[in-house]
């Protein structure tokens, strides 16, 4: 598709082949457009991000392996299914990592918004594993209350304690780091290894102290179920974002109006569509239509700024019309004063 049609009725806006560094074309008599830009890659926050990626990368790694020898040794499969979230952790971070690298890479020919959807990506993919994770603990915490196995409870105390120290750590470590989808992504494998840590030593207590051996499949599949909560809604959150879907917050109704409403000389709004680049970035296409004696250039510059101090539109591209506006007969359209959206 085109970067962005200039006739009234053809209005197919591929958003994804913007160029991403500023520019702006001369406006004609009739109609012009304008792209507006408020793209900040936050290159300080992307290395911290980077460095806790990699800290916390390296605890998780070398606390996966004590808790695999440590779950085979105790015949635990609340170790096995901790073992088992860090396993899954480690290629979460690597896989946040490599988004998060990716993504400050600068905008080219072939990626003219830049990557910074990996890290969307990266968190859709992580959120995929956690739901998987999530369901074949409860499946085999199902077997094992068919199944039970004996299982060594002061082993299984050491190693989930060790295990516990280890996601506290990496869990701080990743916490203060800044806030995104790909991060949080990652911040929710790691709670949910620490509330497993925590199972585990609660079941491993329970076990020493009463023999009843249920406890570990039992408190298995009540983290299960808490992260798959979690899960449920990192993939929902992400796959809202691949598929363009209206930033939450943001209600297209809501921006015809208070555009018509705050910038002078602005009659009507139409083919009104916005997306997001990042959960943090959202970005904007819509046709104004002013008067003829109104002043083309005034009137692109308020609606940029308009859109990004109230809605916090990163990068908007905006059609003027004159008079009137010329569009399909099904969406509502009428010349002077109508404010007509379409998603």
């Amino acid at each position: 598709m085109s970067a962005h049609s200039h006739t009234h009725d053809d209005h197919a806006h591929d958003h994804d082949h913007d160029h991403d560094h500023g520019h702006a074309h001369k406006p004609g008599k009739k109609k012009g457009h304008d792209h507006g830009h408020g793209h900040h890659h936050g290159h300080a926050h992307g290395s911290s991000n980077e460095r806790r990626l990699t800290w916390a990368l390296i605890l998780v790694g070398v606390f996966m392996v004590v808790e695999v020898v440590g779950g085979i040794l105790a015949h635990s499969l609340a170790l096995i299914a901790d073992a088992g979230h860090m396993l899954t952790d480690s290629a979460s971070l690597v896989l946040a990592l490599f988004a998060l690298r990716v993504g400050r890479r600068p905008a080219d020919e072939t990626y003219s918004y830049g990557r910074q959807r990996y890290e969307v990506l990266a968190a859709f993919v992580n959120g995929l594993v956690l739901l998987a994770l999530s369901v074949w603990i409860l499946i085999e915490s199902a077997r094992r209350l068919f199944e039970p196995q004996t299982v060594q409870g002061p082993v299984m105390l050491v190693v989930a304690g060790v295990g516990l120290l280890a996601n506290i750590a990496t869990f701080l470590i990743l916490r203060d780091g800044e806030d995104n989808l790909n991060m949080r992504s990652a911040v929710l494998h790691v709670l949910g290894d620490l509330l497993a840590s925590v199972a585990a030593m609660v079941a491993a207590l329970v076990i020493i102290y009463t023999h009843w051996m249920p406890i570990d499949p039992l408190l298995s599949a009540l983290v299960s179920l808490l992260i798959l909560r979690g899960g449920w809604r990192v993939t929902r959150e992400s796959a809202h974002i691949l598929l363009e879907g209206t930033p939450p917050g943001i209600e297209i109704e809501e921006v015809s109006a208070d555009v018509i409403a705050q910038v002078p000389g602005v009659s009507g709004v139409h083919h009104l569509h916005v997306w997001s680049l990042t959960d943090a970035k959202p970005m904007m296409t819509l046709h104004a239509v002013i008067a003829e004696e109104t002043n083309q250039d005034t009137v692109l510059a308020a609606i940029q700024k308009r859109l990004s101090e109230r809605f916090g539109v990163v990068h908007a591209t905006v059609q003027i019309e004159r008079g009137g506006c010329v569009a399909e007969v099904d969406d509502g359209c009428h010349a002077h004063g109508a404010a007509v959206a379409k998603g």
